[in-house]
């Protein structure tokens, strides 16, 4: 019966630490909102303001979101041994893997900073390199969120097209980079975490669940926060200082490198695939080609600076730069591929 009564708090307690979280990214925004432009009465027109407001409100949104992942995704892996997550996806044939990888990170509503703890979690579990970077790659660039958007303001053909690509894009260059033997550039620690002393099994009891998912986040937030603060404060420069005529000028219709200039341009930025939508859109109707587009989007959330500062926590500059390089390059082809196709 005690042990009843224990798990029912237990249950409680995660119903509120739930409950409590998702009101915290609902007041996020209505928080700084108020403080800044009410409380303070700072003008939101102003650009410092602006980046301001931006660096606040994005930092502590994905530094809760991160929370709430990390601790979700450790208390998910406490029911599954190291064992059941090398069957699911380290056992499978060459391409096979990879293909798996890419659509579960269709599947799975990571931004691209919250998908390293999955990365962590795959690879100290066994499942090879190159099937976790079709995962690290697939999980920020596509997911529903963005598909349902894109299939609004574009249509279905534009959805699929993104869908489609992002699919290859990930699977293939998760391929490669796994065929080049990579695992030495992986920093040592993330094969060091203990993953094999966690409860993999269904009679654990749930206290021990949740102490382990709470020692992840511990563990793994404590480690990307710097990187991440670092990265949004560069994103907020960027966005408040970089004028919109400087992207047209850029990545312009009538520019042969226009879809170079977009991916460039697009690294420094910090977003999810929903959140550069309606960036995307405004470039649109300003007769920027699709093929560009998409490119940029891609490259905002696959390579955006921000992230690799993150990814750096994980991977040695050698495997960064090599994964950077054939990302990009995959990049640029979809977006040359998607203007001669749509052009």
């Amino acid at each position: 019966m005690s042990r009843t009564v224990t798990t029912a708090a237990l249950s409680l307690r995660l119903a509120l630490l739930a409950g409590g979280w998702l009101t915290a990214l609902a007041l996020n925004r209505p928080f700084w909102d108020r403080l800044l432009w009410r409380v303070l009465g700072l003008d939101g027109k102003e650009r410092v303001w602006g980046a301001l407001h931006f660096f606040l409100f994005d930092t502590s949104k994905i530094l809760l979101l991160l929370v709430g992942i990390v601790y979700l995704v450790a208390l998910v892996r406490s029911f599954f041994s190291v064992e059941r997550t090398q069957a699911l996806l380290g056992g499978r044939r060459e391409g096979v893997g990879n293909a798996m990888a890419a659509a579960l990170g269709v599947v799975t509503p990571f931004c691209s900073c919250s998908a390293v703890p999955a990365f962590i979690g795959f690879v100290a579990a066994g499942v090879p390199l190159g099937v976790t970077l079709s995962f690290l790659i697939a999980s920020p660039m596509v997911n529903e969120v963005a598909l349902v958007l894109l299939f609004g303001l574009f249509g279905w053909k534009i959805a699929a097209l993104y869908l489609g690509a992002g699919l290859l894009l990930a699977m293939l260059a998760g391929w490669l980079l796994g065929r080049l033997g990579l695992e030495r550039w992986v920093e040592e620690f993330v094969y060091k975490i203990p993953l094999g002393q966690r409860p993999g099994e269904p009679g654990v009891a749930l206290a021990e669940r949740m102490e382990f998912a709470a020692a992840e986040v511990r563990a793994i937030v404590g480690k990307v926060w710097p990187y991440l603060v670092a990265g949004i404060a560069l994103g907020a420069l960027i966005h408040g200082w970089v004028p919109a005529g400087f992207f047209l000028k850029l990545a312009g219709p009538h520019n042969p490198f226009a879809v170079f200039g977009a991916v460039l341009l697009g690294v420094p930025l910090y977003s999810n695939a929903a959140g550069v939508l309606p960036l995307v859109e405004a470039l649109h109707d300003k007769g920027m080609a699709m093929g560009t587009l998409l490119a940029f989007m891609m490259a905002v959330v696959a390579l955006s600076l921000p992230e690799m500062l993150i990814l750096r926590r994980v991977l040695k500059t050698q495997l960064l730069a090599v994964y950077v390089g054939v990302v990009a390059t995959g990049i640029v082809g979809v977006g040359y591929l998607f203007n001669a196709v749509l052009g």
